[in-house]
């Protein structure tokens, strides 16, 4: 059974895609890939129509039963700017196999190429993809829905200096001729396709974990990311064994637009969490707990997204408190619930966008891409542990995992699965939790337990102190975390003069920070109150680092000041070939250029 899907012109109920065997030759010179994607098919229903997702794809030749079989007749439907095209091939009933001639186009939405003075090293180009939500079509023609899984293997060839990297069984070496090939065995839906091509080299850190970076960041890559085999373990204590052999991470460049995407056996992180004292690596503790909630059971549609996305919020601040204690995660728990009543007030309290079952249809998925499926869906989950207890949520999460591994879920069917294994058990359990308010109504439910930071009232302590008159210098701050210093900034008044946030700067050097966070936070307050000693740094940071979740706070600022708007144009028109399409989709409406 497939759930319809608003998102993608296939009819895997019809015909379905299998497993695929890709050949693609990387020209960072035409700024294309091009080759072919051969196809393993199931006829379900002896339909003569093989429907496919497209975008921006040039399609060759279409040959079934492989690539020297017979040609076939193929047609690229009308363009939609968010779905792309239909790609409608004629199979015979009993066709089992269809190889694709194709290449990309150079602006292929989900491939970012990047010149050698775009990387850290600055030497060599860089090739990265990102296919969610649903941007694969752009690089492949394929079934570009999450209820469709299909095992694959890849021949990749590239210029003889770079090592390609899929989200598959990878090499540890450079080829010297170039040519790298790759295995999945374990079926995946097509937003979970990756590749990467650059001047990288790996470093392990178990037998089952290690690091892909750039030469230049390595060293602090490796050392930032040293608990990564007790994280995994962690993950594998608390819901069941780790399914995809490998867990290895890659450090993208600078422009990457997430802080990272959960790529099966490969998650690709931005070089913004290396912060030196690992205080942001619970982005990829995030990205771990996908490996069981998102790559294993994975929402069945776009508009089931917090299946993904509530279920490994929740996962991944366990995996924090079980290797830095409850004071840690109880940090986490906070900044995420004010970042969803954020989300709530920005969307509007009463806006059918902070449902957690959404309607996306005839919209970009990324509109889902918020606080309310990571936050909402995360405090429905904390809300369950509170009313059944830690022990019997885990339990019942543990089972889900196991029982639908490798299979879609969508929402309806989740909540019947929900009221059947533990709801039901318990009367009155589910008016308590208000199941249907999470699900189908607006706003974060009564039902929602408080929730606190003793860290944090500290922080909230010494501000008030701050705000009373102490100097900035004599609060006691030595010990803070990232997140305290965040939580802290978040509570300043927006209405500080430039001489206060000079003490503060001089204080604790937050123009001078390190820490992506901690600047995210502060660039808004500099470009509020005018503090001009924090501009040279501020335009750095947005020429330079990619990752949407940080720009988008900056930017907002920065056009809500006098003179921010031409000021603002000036800075993307010079940034923004170092963004990601993702990134720009956002940006060219919000700042008003689109050149």
């Amino acid at each position: 059974m497939f759930t319809p899907d608003p998102h993608s012109y296939a009819r895997p109920a019809q015909v379905q895609v299998r497993h695929l065997h890709l050949d693609l030759q990387v020209d960072f010179s035409a700024r294309t890939l091009r080759g072919q994607a051969t196809w393993q098919l199931t006829n379900h229903t002896g339909a003569t129509e093989l429907w496919l997702d497209a975008r921006t794809l040039i399609v060759e030749a279409v040959h079934l039963d492989g690539p020297t079989g017979p040609l076939t007749d193929f047609e690229l439907g009308a363009g939609d700017p968010v779905l792309g095209q239909p790609l409608r091939i004629t199979v015979r009933p009993d066709t089992t196999v269809v190889s694709i001639q194709y290449h990309t186009s150079p602006g292929a939405a989900a491939l970012q190429w990047l010149t050698p003075e775009q990387t850290a090293g600055r030497e060599q180009p860089f090739l990265f993809t990102q296919s969610q939500a649903i941007l694969a079509r752009t690089w492949i023609p394929c079934q570009d829905s999450p209820g469709v899984r299909f095992t694959y293997e890849a021949r990749v060839q590239v210029p003889a200096q770079l090592l390609a990297l899929m989200s598959a069984e990878n090499p540890q070496q450079l080829d010297p001729r170039g040519e790298y090939s790759f295995r999945m065995e374990q079926p995946i839906p097509s937003y979970l396709m990756a590749l990467a091509v650059g001047n990288v080299e790996f470093q392990a850190l178990s037998t089952r974990t290690g690091i892909y970076a750039e030469p230049i960041t390595l060293p602090s890559a490796t050392h930032e990311f040293v608990d990564l085999e007790k994280m995994v373990a962690a993950a594998e204590d608390l819901y069941g064994p780790y399914r995809w052999d490998r867990y290895d991470l890659l450090v993208l460049p600078p422009s990457f637009p997430f802080g990272g995407m959960e790529n099966p056996r490969l998650t690709f992180v931005t070089p913004t969490i290396l912060a030196g004292d690992r205080s942001l690596t619970s982005l990829v503790a995030h990205e771990l707990a996908h490996s069981w909630s998102g790559n294993l059971v994975t929402n069945a549609t776009w508009n089931d997204f917090w299946l993904n996305e509530g279920f490994t919020v929740y996962f991944e601040r366990r995996i924090m408190e079980r290797l830095y204690g409850s004071s840690y995660s109880d940090m986490l728990q906070v900044l995420g619930h004010t970042g969803l009543l954020h989300t709530v007030e920005e969307l509007g309290a009463t806006s059918k966008d902070t449902h957690l079952h959404l309607d996306l249809a005839g919209r970009d998925p990324d509109e889902g891409l918020n606080e309310i499926a990571y936050e909402k869906g995360d405090y429905l989950l904390l809300t369950l542990e509170k009313l059944v207890g830690r022990a019997k949520l885990d339990t019942f999460i543990k089972e889900y995992f196991a029982r639908f591994s490798f299979q879609s879920m969508d929402t309806v069917s989740f909540v019947a699965y929900l009221r059947r294994e533990l709801l039901d058990n318990e009367p009155a359990l589910e008016a308590k939790l208000q199941l249907d308010a999470w699900i189908n109504g607006p706003g974060v439910p009564a039902a929602a337990p408080p929730v606190a930071s003793e860290r944090f009232a500290a922080v909230e302590a010494a501000l008030q102190k701050w705000q009373q008159g102490s100097p900035a210098a004599a609060l006691p701050t030595t010990e803070w975390s990232s997140h305290e210093w965040v939580h802290f900034l978040h509570g300043l008044p927006k209405s500080l003069s430039p001489q206060q946030l000079a003490e503060l700067d001089a204080a604790f050097g937050f123009t001078q920070s390190g820490n992506a966070e901690i600047l995210a936070a502060w660039f808004p307050l500099a470009l509020a109150a005018g503090y001009s000693p924090a501009d040279e740094a501020t335009e750095n940071f947005l020429t330079k680092v990619g990752r949407r979740k940080f720009l988008v706070p900056i930017y907002k600022a920065l056009l809500a000041v006098p003179g921010g708007r031409a000021r603002a144009q000036r800075i993307y028109a010079q940034a923004r070939a170092n963004y990601h399409s993702v990134a720009t989709s956002t940006f060219d409406t919000m700042v008003g250029q689109t050149t």
